[in-house]
């Protein structure tokens, strides 16, 4: 019988926590918390180990309380102007053993909102040098960028997204052919995730299919940037 991790409760718990972002609010309703958010993600990254093992083996599950695959619901105020304390969202991410500490690194990534699910891959906002070596590596094999970011299988599940340069980064060629591509600065990519699709039995084994569609082009990134896929 297929798993369920996730179910309605986690995502009525974040929509009144939307209603409710204040400290006293949550301190009185972290057993719900705990109940219905943190422990099914923890339950679905020790769950996942064994299928993402089977993708790479280079990817970790964390399932620490802190400082693992399960983000902290806490939001870091401190140089924000929205000082509300909690997010209205839980994410998980799934990083390259080379750079567990670095959030900027080569992940799988889960976010479950409501309204506003979905499954990522790739790096947000590398490292400037890393971001470089990308860029490197597309200018230098754009038949194995198109085939890991292009070709119809990988389009069908994923779009490429995050921000980009307004202007050719220096060095390359304003006319080059993949010169979009080269201008970004997030090299990530996701697909849209239904909550009815999150909380019905055997998610697990869709979000582990939609992570293997993305391994060319995990195993692309993570070349370029010099660790092993």
């Amino acid at each position: 019988m297929a798993t369920r991790h996730f179910t309605p409760k986690l995502f009525a718990f974040l929509r009144e926590l939307e209603e409710n972002n204040d400290r006293e609010w949550f301190k009185a309703h972290q057993d719900l918390y705990e109940e219905h958010v943190r422990e099914p993600a923890l339950e679905f990254v020790n769950d996942f180990a064994a299928p993402l093992g089977r993708i790479s083996p280079h990817f970790v599950t964390d399932s620490r309380k802190v400082g693992g695959s399960v983000f902290r619901i806490q939001r870091d105020t401190r140089f924000s102007k929205d000082k509300t304390p909690y997010k209205q969202h839980t994410g998980i991410q799934f990083r390259h053993a080379a750079t567990m500490g670095d959030v900027h690194a080569p992940g799988f990534y889960l976010h479950l909102e409501p309204g506003n699910c979905y499954a990522g891959i790739g790096l947000w906002r590398p490292a400037t040098a890393d971001a470089y070596r990308i860029r490197e590596a597309i200018a230098a094999d754009p038949a194995g960028w198109k085939r890991a970011a292009h070709v119809s299988r990988f389009r069908a599940v994923y779009s490429l997204d995050g921000d980009s340069l307004q202007r050719p980064p220096r060095g390359f060629d304003a006319g080059h052919p993949l010169i979009e591509d080269l201008k970004r600065k997030d090299f990530i990519a996701g697909t849209r995730l239904t909550q009815k699709t999150v909380t019905s039995a055997g998610f697990i084994d869709e979000y582990a299919r939609m992570c293997r569609t993305g391994s060319p082009f995990m195993r692309f990134l993570c070349a370029a940037v010099g660790v092993p896929f």
